[in-house]
């Protein structure tokens, strides 16, 4: 499954520096952040349970950028 969210952050370093974070995080299966179109790409591993995936991916932005924010 993909779903896309809303972002908000400052620069395209930043940007990729989030993508590869949320990447890493268990049960997504790719993932691509747009610093141009400021939204965020995931898919998920199959039978991922999408909610606390994605507070995950949440919490591994927030390391790299903590200022950044991901609209679930």
């Amino acid at each position: 499954m993909k779903k896309t969210y809303k972002i908000e952050v400052d620069c395209a370093n930043c940007a990729r520096k989030m993508e590869e974070a949320a990447a890493k995080v268990e049960g997504v299966a790719a993932a691509t952040v747009s610093f141009m179109t400021q939204k965020m790409n995931v898919e998920f591993a199959e039978g991922a349970d999408v909610k606390s995936v994605m507070q995950n991916v949440v919490k591994a932005c927030k390391k790299v950028e903590s200022d950044c924010e991901v609209y679930l």
